[in-house]
């Protein structure tokens, strides 16, 4: 785990030896242990290391082939490394370490672009072919491990973090209007957008290839939910043979099982987040079952009981017995919430990045690599709001044509800003009601209600904004998706968007700021691919989330483990807003010279913010949002000068 920066340079030679050194110094966090430059008169690469596999001084980087005529800089892991050496070895190809990233290489030697296709692990990578005068860029399946890119007119600017790319001169740092409204909406900038005109993320599951003539983006893998497997008949599309729900779980099992012991592969302390939920405990299960010593394992907790699970966590270090350690967020937040979000360098909104923050602070006091749990809600339906999402759909094909486009939009008006929950609750219903299931999704997934929005943005931005609106991202991928029923492309949709965008920033930023590597098993592309291909109905089955998952999990846990109420990874966030950072949150909003009052009426959010205040009305997610737009804005939004 590491973090890699570089630019070309083809039509105006030689780069800066010193601005390349500072775009990696600016990521020191993602790799203390070393870090290198490679400067040519067309490319620059630097590199920062998190010493994980081959500990000497043989695996720092950039790294250079053996024969001299590639270099690479490789953030990530190759968890199929070892094999694929063997067969690279088999072919006489010589290696000078133990490392991945040497693997990495010859397989571009032989392959070329499609030495991607044979590698299984989380990684972005850049690699220089001096010959061929190509760079070849390339960012893992599922976007566990970043990229940017800025293409210049001398090529390319890219780094792990858009920290680095603004160490260089010229690259823009305009806001770009409708990633701010995709911000406010999703509270994170969906792929391949940027909180900046004219930067990118490289999208999951792509490279991109940059020559003296420009530069070709590339898609290598996409997940598709077509052709499901057959349940119990002998009639699976496209010669799938038939499988029973035991069958289905067992090899799920099997397949999660390798997964978790390939991920143990590491030469420094190695250990696990443990939330006590079906996910973590059932990685956890399997850590154990395959370690010849105690698994050691971190948990957050919280002073609120409703957001608390270091109890089930500690039942589960208890069944395993597991070197438990656990972190109880108290005071620390308004301390700590400015520093924290300063690692985005966007702006991000998901209120469990605390959490995340200090659970991997906590686990890095231990180990310097933890396995986690995410992934199973997407791979199996694991969220609520799929559960919600079902419900609308019944209730929709129930709901006459007329009553869903004439009455129910009538009252969602009616009931708009209404403070009971229950009012609340039933302007939410009719107003997801009134609309498709495509378009339904995505006011399921937006945190930030249109009524809301429409009455405190401000007539300028409004205008700038002209007909954008964020659900396009939603419904795009909606209808794209290779599928064949409706929770299906709803899973793909957050795969494209929900998991890249929000869940494995999260992990990726928060992790890193503590120079510590997270591993995923259930987000191994194996065990998607076969997720994907399980019929939805043993994913969500009448009501029941992750039903398949626990089923597979059952020989590892208990039935109180796999069926207590999910709590997910929550924080108490109504009440921080009114107590804990109310003060610094009141001062950033109201006080700050730029930011905030440049999109939103201040008047009108001085009048939300009093009803929040008051318990009148509950707008922890817009008030939230604004509060984390406004500390990215503070360190990051404005235009440094010439």
């Amino acid at each position: 785990m590491c973090g890699i920066a570089g630019f070309t340079r083809f039509k105006t030679g030689r780069g800066d030896q010193a601005l390349l050194q500072q775009m990696g110094q600016v990521i020191l966090h993602r790799g203390p242990d070393a870090g290198g430059e490679y400067l040519d008169d067309e490319v620059g690469l630097c590199h920062r290391r998190l010493s994980i596999i081959d500990l000497s001084a043989a695996g720092n980087q950039p790294m250079h082939s053996v024969d001299g005529k590639l270099v690479i800089v490789f953030n990530g892991e190759i968890y199929n490394f070892q094999p694929l050496r063997q067969e690279l070895l088999a072919q006489g190809y010589a290696f000078a370490s133990r490392t991945d990233t040497e693997v990495l290489m010859a397989l571009y030697q032989r392959d070329g672009a499609d030495m991607v296709t044979k590698i299984n692990g989380m990684f972005a990578f850049a690699i220089w072919d001096r010959e061929q005068r190509t760079l070849f860029l390339a960012r893992d399946r599922l976007g566990k491990k970043p990229l940017y890119y800025y293409p210049s007119d001398d090529g390319v600017v890219f780094g792990s973090e858009l920290k680095s790319l603004m160490q260089m001169p010229g690259v823009p740092r305009r806001i770009r209007a409708d990633a701010v409204y995709d911000f406010f909406a999703y509270q994170y900038v969906p792929d391949p957008k940027t909180i900046f005109e004219d930067i990118y993320k490289l999208e999951p599951g792509h490279t991109l290839t940059v020559t003296p003539e420009g530069i070709t983006r590339q898609q290598y893998w996409n997940l598709s939910f077509q052709h499901p497997i057959a349940l119990d008949t002998g009639t699976g599309a496209k010669g799938n043979p038939a499988r029973s729900e035991t069958q289905i779980a067992d090899e799920l099992l099997n397949l999660i099982r390798d997964a978790v012991a390939s991920r143990m592969i590491s030469d420094v302390p190695l250990g696990a987040f443990l939330s006590g939920g079906v996910d973590s405990s059932g990685v956890v299960g399997l850590m154990a079952q395959s370690s010849p010593k105690p698994v050691t394992t971190c948990s957050i907790g919280f002073d609120s009981q409703e957001f608390d699970e270091v109890d089930f966590a500690r039942e589960i270090a208890r069944q395993f017995k597991t070197d438990h350690h656990e972190f109880t967020v108290r005071e620390n937040v308004p301390a700590n919430l400015e520093r924290i979000a300063a690692f985005f360098d966007e702006p991000f909104a998901d209120p469990s990045l605390v959490p995340t923050y200090f659970v991997s602070q906590l686990a890095r006091q231990q180990v310097t690599v933890a396995l986690a749990g995410d992934g199973g809600d997407e791979d199996f339906a694991g969220y609520a709001k799929y559960a919600v999402d079902a419900m609308e759909n019944r209730l929709r094909n129930r709901v006459p044509g007329f009553v869903r486009h004439k009455i129910m939009p009538a009252l969602a008006r009616l009931l708009a800003g209404a403070g009971n929950p229950l009012l609340r609750k039933a302007h939410t219903l009719c107003t997801t009601l009134s609309r498709d299931p495509a378009y339904g999704f995505f006011l399921t997934n937006s945190f930030f209600r249109q009524h809301l929005w429409d009455d405190l943005v401000t007539d300028s931005f409004s205008a700038r904004l002209k007909d954008y609106h964020p659900a396009d991202i939603t419904l795009r991928h909606y209808q794209e998706a290779p599928a064949e029923d409706h929770l299906s492309r709803i899973l793909y949709t957050d795969f494209k968007t929900y998991l890249p965008g929000d869940i494995l920033v999260k992990v990726d930023r928060m992790s890193m700021a503590n120079s510590l590597e997270v591993r995923a098993p259930l987000l191994d592309y194996q065990v998607v691919e076969y997720a994907a291909k399980i019929p939805s109905a043993l994913k969500l089955n009448n009501g029941d989330k992750k039903y398949i998952l626990k089923r597979a999990f059952s020989k590892l846990l208990s039935h109180d483990t796999l069926y207590r109420k999910k709590m997910g990874f929550s924080v108490p966030l109504a009440d921080w807003l009114r107590h804990e950072i109310k003060d610094q949150a009141e001062d950033w909003l109201f006080n700050s010279p730029a930011g905030v009052r440049d999109y939103f009426k201040l008047n009108r959010l001085r009048q939300i913010w009093d009803q929040h205040q008051s318990g009148q009305q509950d707008y922890s997610s817009e008030l939230w949002s604004m509060v984390m737009f406004q500390l990215w804005f503070n360190r990051y939004g404005v235009e440094p000068s010439p």
